[in-house]
């Protein structure tokens, strides 16, 4: 699956809720894409073109809806999603 197909209900089935909000989940969903476009500098074409950013957008998901107090943070990332955003980012500064 592309990141552009996920949708919320992808998202709950990930996180195995059976009653969600919807507006917070659609709010954690775009906010793992952004995460991916800024951490990387990707486009979203060159993001969709890649099915291994779909398990990065569900532990994303699943991160910030488990730590809804908190917030992600580069130097505090998940090793798997750093790893596979790691080998496509093109803003290495």
């Amino acid at each position: 699956m592309k990141v552009k197909e996920i949708k919320t209900e992808n998202v709950a089935q990930y996180l195995r809720l059976d009653e969600f909000d919807e507006d917070q989940l659609t709010a954690i969903l775009d906010s793992a894409k952004e995460f991916i476009r800024s951490y990387t500098g990707l486009t979203d074409d060159e993001i969709n073109k890649r099915d291994d950013f779909y398990i990065v957008v569900m532990i994303l998901c699943q991160d910030m809806y488990d730590n809804r107090c908190m917030y992600v943070d580069k130097s505090n990332l998940n090793k798997v999603v750093d790893t596979i955003l790691g080998m496509h980012c093109v803003n290495l500064l």
